[in-house]
């Protein structure tokens, strides 16, 4: 009974013995297989494209024309645009900005600033007594401030309805 006893003692430590090497050999693989897989996906360069492609015009970006007849307005840092229209009367202005004409309609303002504001596009033209702003919605930014032409800078009013009205009183 007592060599039974010792056999299978002798046996259960054995597999134990067996399955903890085994368990290490196999974690020492696991490691060595992950290291070398790493190593072995290292970063290719990636081909260099031998085809150009060709231009599409329909992609350029597209070139608006300076209006004929647009007064420039300076602004600061160097920023101009170009409107075309007649503030005093005209219900719609063009303003030329950025290689780009936007058609502004004139909103009704409180204020008695002269107010254009196409939500389309996002632009805002906002003229005051003393000067110009132009806004963009899209992301709520001032594109341009103190904004005059040649007379204002000279000493002349806005050319805003407003200033007409007053004007003819």
């Amino acid at each position: 009974m007592k060599k039974l006893m010792i056999a299978a003692v002798i046996g259960a430590l054995s597999t134990t013995m067996l399955t903890v090497a085994t368990d290490a050999a196999a974690q020492t693989t696991t490691t060595t297989t992950t290291t070398t897989a790493k190593k072995a996906v290292a970063k290719r360069p990636q081909p260099k494209r031998l085809i150009k492609r060709k231009v599409n015009p329909a992609k350029e970006a597209k070139v608006d024309p300076v209006p004929d007849g647009a007064e420039k307005w300076s602004c600061n840092e160097g920023l101009a645009f170009e409107l075309k229209g007649d503030m005093k009367r005209d219900q719609i202005v063009t303003v030329h900005w950025a290689n780009k004409n936007y058609n502004l309609p004139r909103e009704a303002t409180t204020t008695g600033a002269d107010r254009f504001h196409d939500a389309a596009s996002g632009m805002d033209l906002v003229v005051i007594p003393t000067k110009a702003m132009l806004f963009s919605d899209k992301d709520s930014s001032r594109l341009a401030d103190e904004c005059k032409t040649a007379a204002m800078i000279q000493g002349a009013p806005a050319p805003t309805q407003s200033n007409a009205i007053n004007n003819s009183n």
